[in-house]
């Protein structure tokens, strides 16, 4: 499965560890920040977002302080549907009953192991359609 992936600075590390952690469970694009040197989310937001809303990838995870400024940019792309997840509970009910693509982690308020674990989870959980469906159809603005 490839996954495409983003930080700011204060996600870089994390992002780092992420990638290094699942390097033979993942296939990796990396669309940066490449270091700690303070950047504005949106700028990495908005490229990961466009490559989900365009179906060009199916997942990617984002990451920044909070995760709060990182998914709320996101979720701003039609098609994307980024869930802001700092344990295994949410991150499967994001998935099962949200039907997200998109993996938000706050870095300052989450260990890299409790991310992994968080990880693990979003991408080994499936959507479970049924009267959910019905609701992530009316997500989308027309």
């Amino acid at each position: 499965m490839k996954i495409i992936i983003a930080s700011d600075h204060a996600g870089y590390q994390l992002k780092e560890n992420i990638i290094k952690h699942f390097a033979g469970d993942f296939e990796w694009e990396n669309l940066g920040t490449y270091s700690s040197e303070s950047v504005d989310y949106p700028d990495y937001a908005h490229p990961l977002a466009e490559k989900i809303a365009s179906g060009e990838n199916k997942y990617g995870i984002l990451i920044c302080g909070t995760g709060n400024g990182i998914g709320m940019t996101a979720n701003k792309h039609a098609g994307v549907r980024a869930a802001l997840c700092w344990n295994v509970e949410i991150a499967a009910l994001a998935r099962q009953h949200n039907d997200a693509n998109v993996l938000v982690l706050p870095a300052r308020f989450i260990t890299d192991e409790e991310a992994f674990n968080v990880v693990k989870t979003f991408f080994s959980t499936a959507f479970e359609g049924g009267r959910h469906q019905r609701r992530v159809e009316k997500i989308n603005i027309h």
